[in-house]
C-alpha cells in the first residue's frame, strides 16, 4: 500500500506510487457511452478509472446524509454515489482514489471537491485521495497529469460519443426492429475501446475513417420514417441533462411516450468552457497569453465539430443541428457572454437552437440549488416564448423530494400540448374548401 502523503493544507495527494500500484480511481458516470471511452483513454494513460453505474434511492439518501441538503442536487448525487461505492465492499479501500471535475468558475460545481472531502472525513474515509479533473491548473497531484496525448484521446471520445448518441436518438424511434440502434451503439463502443489499446488508432485520420463507418453502419438499420412524430429536446444543468441518475431516466421515459429525443452534444459545452477563457480578457481584462491559448484550443475543438457536421451532411437521413459559432450568434439579444456561471448563456442558446432546428418542445431540467441555471434556463423562458411563439417549454425541478410521477405528469402535459399544436398547425395549412 502506498504511503499517504499530504500537502501543507492537509490534502491527501494522489502520488506516483499510487499510480504505479494501479489504484482504482472511482468517478461519477454522466454519459454512459462517452464515459466508457473516457475510462479507456485514462487506462491507456496509466490510470485505472472506473465510472460508477450504481443508482437507486440509496444514492440520494447517502448524499443527504453526507452533504448539507441546501447544496446543489448534482453534488448530493455524485458525492452520495462515491461514498456509497466506498461502503459497498467492492473495492479495496487501501488502493482506491476518487476523481471529480472542477470547472474553475463561479459555479458551486467548483466546490464539489471540498464538499466531497468533508463528506469523506464525516464517514471515516479521510485518507482516500481525491483527484481534481480540470483545465484551470487547480489542485495538482504528483501522480496525475493531463498530458497532450490524453487530452487528444478524450476529445476523440467526445466526438465518438456525441455521434453515437445523436445517431441512436435519431434512429431509435423509427427502427423496424426494436433494439437495432442500441445494439449498434454497444457494438461500436466495444470496438472503439478495443482500438484504443493501440496508439496507431488514436489519430485524426483513424477517427475520420471511423466517423464515416459509424454513419454507414447506422444507415443500414431499417427504418420507417414518421414525419408526424413529436420531437422533444432536453437542456439544463449538465449532470441532470445527461445522467439517468440525475433526471430519473428522462430519455427512457420520453422514448416510452413515443417521441424522438433530441439532446445537444457534449462538445458544445466543452467549447463553451474554453470560449469563456477566451472572452474573459475582453470582458474583464487579462493577459494576451491566456487569450491566445484559449483561442487556439477553441479553434481546434470547433474544427472537430465542423468535421463531424460535414460527415453527417453526407448522410441525408441525419441532421447535426448548429455549430457553436451559430448558436453563439443566435443568443445575442437574450443574454450576454459574461453570463457564464454553470451552463450560462449556452443553456439559453441550446433552447434557441432546438427551436430554430425544428424541435420547439423542450424539457428544461433544473436541479435544486442551481441558481445560474434558474437564471439562464427558467428565467429566459418567457422572453424565448415571446420571440418564438411555437416554443413549448416546461421547466422540471429535480431535487431529493421530487417524485418521478409528478415530473412525468408535467412532461406528459407538455407532450399533449405539442400534439395539440401540431394538429392545429396542420389544420391551418389545409387549403380552404
Amino acid at each position: 500500500m502506498a504511503e499517504i502523503v499530504r500537502d501543507k493544507t492537509g490534502r491527501v495527494l494522489f502520488t506516483k506510487q499510487m499510480r504505479e500500484e494501479g489504484y482504482t480511481i472511482l468517478a461519477p458516470n454522466m454519459l454512459p457511452v462517452h464515459f466508457k471511452l473516457f475510462a479507456k483513454a485514462f487506462q491507456q494513460a496509466g490510470y485505472n478509472v472506473v465510472p460508477l453505474t450504481s443508482s437507486g434511492r440509496e444514492i440520494v439518501n447517502e448524499g443527504l446524509h453526507d452533504v448539507h441538503n441546501d447544496t446543489c442536487y448534482p453534488a448530493l448525487l455524485v458525492i452520495g454515489q462515491l461514498i456509497n461505492a466506498l461502503k459497498s465492499g467492492k473495492y479495496d479501500l487501501n488502493k482506491v482514489a476518487l476523481m471529480i471535475t472542477q470547472t474553475g468558475g463561479g459555479c458551486r460545481a467548483s466546490n464539489y471537491i471540498h464538499l466531497l472531502r468533508k463528506a469523506l472525513k464525516k464517514t471515516g474515509f479521510e485518507d482516500i485521495p481525491v483527484i481534481s479533473l480540470n483545465l484551470s491548473g487547480m489542485e495538482k497531484n504528483p501522480g496525475f497529469s493531463l498530458t497532450l496525448p490524453l487530452v487528444k484521446q478524450l476529445i476523440y471520445s467526445i466526438v465518438y460519443g456525441d455521434l453515437l448518441m445523436m445517431l441512436a436518438n435519431q434512429t431509435r424511434p423509427y427502427e423496424n426492429n426494436p433494439g437495432d440502434s442500441d445494439a449498434a451503439v454497444d457494438r461500436w463502443a466495444d470496438k472503439l475501446v478495443k482500438e484504443y489499446q493501440d496508439s496507431k488508432n488514436v489519430t485524426y485520420k483513424k477517427v475520420q475513417e471511423n466517423i464515416e463507418k459509424i454513419l454507414c453502419d447506422f444507415d443500414q438499420i431499417p427504418i420507417t420514417p414518421d414525419p408526424d412524430k413529436i420531437k422533444v429536446g432536453i437542456v439544463g444543468e449538465i449532470f441532470v441533462k445527461y445522467a439517468p441518475l440525475g433526471n430519473n431516466n428522462l430519455e427512457a421515459f420520453l422514448q416510452s411516450e413515443g417521441v424522438e429525443v433530441v439532446v445537444p452534444g457534449l462538445m458544445d459545452f466543452v467549447i463553451f468552457k474554453v470560449d469563456n477563457r477566451k472572452v474573459d480578457p475582453d470582458l474583464y481584462g487579462g493577459g494576451f497569453l491566456k487569450h491566445s491559448i484559449a483561442s487556439w484550443f477553441e479553434d481546434y475543438l470547433i474544427g472537430w465539430e465542423r468535421d463531424l457536421h460535414a460527415a453527417i451532411a453526407r448522410h441525408p437521413r441525419y441532421h447535426a443541428g448548429m455549430t457553436f459559432d451559430q448558436i453563439k450568434e443566435l443568443v445575442k439579444g437574450y443574454v450576454g457572454y459574461g453570463n457564464k456561471m454553470g451552463e450560462g448563456w449556452l443553456l439559453t442558446a441550446e433552447m434557441l437552437e432546438l427551436i430554430h432546428t425544428g424541435t420547439p418542445n423542450i424539457v428544461c431540467t433544473q436541479p435544486f440549488g442551481c441558481l445560474p441555471n434558474h437564471v439562464a434556463g427558467k428565467g429566459m423562458i418567457r422572453l424565448i416564448k415571446e420571440n418564438n411563439p411555437t416554443a413549448n417549454i416546461v421547466a422540471i425541478d429535480y431535487d431529493p423530494g421530487a417524485t418521478a410521477i409528478n415530473q412525468e405528469n408535467r412532461i406528459k402535459l407538455m407532450i399533449a400540448n405539442a400534439k395539440r399544436m401540431q394538429k392545429l398547425s396542420k389544420q391551418n395549412d389545409q387549403p380552404n374548401k
